[in-house]
């Protein structure tokens, strides 16, 4: 299949690509570099991508430019561009919005004529649950952040795209995804560097939230595996493992044998307190299950960011 992959550049799309690419398929990358993390980490990400035969790689913002080239006869749709993260969301709510409900907004209008178009994959996020987002897809959406809210209203406009244009559309919803690649300015990335540096991490709250962490590979093999799912349909995407801050902490001590220096702070704004997806629907729809334990998986991450502070000081 002919399949694009927005968002092709950064931490989950990039593996996305890949696992894609293995499989046979053509993959059509899409992204726009905005300036969330530094644009080295996500051009590294596309050095082995960019080495492939079936691989083509647009940069393209999806909120205005030109959307004809990449979107042409693409048979799936995986739409994994987004502004991620929370914190930032409370400060600039235009660059939430533009990027997370008018790029999909674009992307949807695009496509809303192809004959090609076999499934959309919208992914979104446990984000929409709000605080305590522990359960299945029945859970009540009340997003606790500007962030969970334009991510929210992203898979309503999907929904109504589907009901007016047919979209063949399913809603991926993601918990707490770590591995090899993870954002900088996410919590493992965080901790394991500051660990393997000797500097402090900084715990805010009590260190009692707690998530069901979901390793990169399971999330990606889950991602593919939604093709086969019924259009019209929403669904959770989680490890299972579930640990506190202070878990996790302890458990990458052991992992890296540095021991943590912590400091702690006040809660942020909107931040999720505890979450844990129920996968039953993903199982009984398409027969996907995460392989990949928690300790296993920190592992790997820990042996990926070494290997880049090996490189770094070569």
């Amino acid at each position: 299949m002919r399949c694009l992959v927005t968002g092709a550049a950064g931490f989950i799309g990039s593996n996305l690509c890949e696992q894609l690419l293995d499989l046979g398929h053509e993959v059509v990358g899409l992204d726009a570099f905005i300036p969330y993390y530094p644009r080295e980490i996500k051009q590294n990400n596309l050095i082995a991508l960019k080495t492939r035969s079936n691989f083509t790689f647009h940069e393209l913002d999806l909120r205005e430019d030109n959307l004809a080239d990449a979107t042409n006869n693409v048979s799936v749709v995986f739409h994994l561009a987004a502004m991620a993260g929370l914190v930032l969301s409370w400060k600039n709510f235009n660059l939430y919005s533009s990027c997370n409900l008018l790029a999909t907004q674009r992307l949807l209008d695009s496509l809303r004529n192809s004959e090609s178009l076999k499934k959309f994959i919208y992914v979104s996020t446990s984000s929409v649950y709000g605080k305590f987002s522990s359960g299945n897809e029945s859970m009540p959406t009340q997003p606790s952040s500007p962030y969970g809210v334009t991510k929210l209203a992203s898979e309503n406009l999907c929904h109504a795209f589907r009901e007016e244009f047919n979209l063949p559309l399913s809603v991926l919803r993601y918990f707490s995804v770590y591995g090899p690649r993870q954002r900088p300015d996410m919590g493992y990335n965080i901790f394991i560097k500051a660990m393997l540096n000797g500097e402090t991490i900084t715990v805010y709250g009590d260190g009692q939230q707690s998530r069901g962490n979901t390793y990169v590979s399971d999330c990606v093999n889950a991602t593919i595996a939604a093709i086969n799912s019924p259009d019209g349909e929403t669904y959770n995407i989680g490890g299972g493992e579930i640990a506190s801050v202070w878990e996790i902490i302890e458990r990458l001590e052991k992992i890296t044998g540095c021991k943590a220096k912590v400091k702690q702070e006040q809660a942020r704004a909107g931040d999720q307190r505890s979450t844990g997806a129920d996968i039953s629907k993903a199982i009984r729809d398409f027969g996907w299950q995460p392989q990949v334990s928690l300790e296993e998986g920190l592992t790997r991450q820990v042996a990926w960011q070494k290997s880049l502070l090996v490189r770094k000081a070569a």
